[in-house]
């Protein structure tokens, strides 16, 4: 079976025969996949009127488990994004009714952002139409070969995972 990856790798090669073009036959179905995933996820998101960072903010907060908060400096850090990217979306999900500001009681300056009943609804709808939508791309491939490939892309992702700072 032929891609679009295969013929513009053949492209290549005829092209600039003196390039090892081999990294585009993995990296460019990557990069390919992601485009793909990320309107899968855009679809299932939109599905529950919901943008994909509001999904990755109430997502964040329903991994926490009961009672389903977190401080900002914790969604920022789950989320990596800046902490005035993460009032803005904060103060956009409160508005929505997904997120309610409660005092920390162990800061008395500090706030905890905790999902409402409707943020862990709509959190858990999106998740569930996510998962199908992800399941969809993935059917051609046997059990054994999903864990292969989480394996190996395991391998390619950790050392970016695990940088300090």
């Amino acid at each position: 079976m032929e891609d679009e990856v295969d013929r513009l790798v053949a492209a290549w090669r005829r092209e600039r025969p003196d390039l090892d073009v081999e990294p585009l036959e993995v990296l460019s179905r990557v990069s390919r996949l992601a485009r793909h995933l990320d309107r899968a996820r855009r679809l299932a998101f939109a599905e529950h009127q919901l943008e994909p960072w509001e999904f990755d903010v109430l997502t964040a907060l329903r991994r926490a488990g009961d009672p389903y908060q977190l401080s900002p400096g914790q969604l920022l850090t789950q989320t990596l994004v800046t902490s005035g990217t993460m009032t803005n979306r904060i103060d956009r999900l409160t508005k929505k009714g997904l997120v309610e500001r409660l005092p920390d009681p162990s800061d008395r300056r500090g706030v905890l952002v905790r999902l409402t009943d409707e943020g862990q609804d709509r959190a858990d709808q999106a998740l569930a139409g996510l998962l199908d939508q992800e399941r969809a791309i993935l059917a051609e491939l046997s059990r054994t070969q999903r864990g292969d490939l989480a394996g190996l892309l395991r391998q390619l992702t950790a050392p970016f995972d695990n940088i300090p700072g």
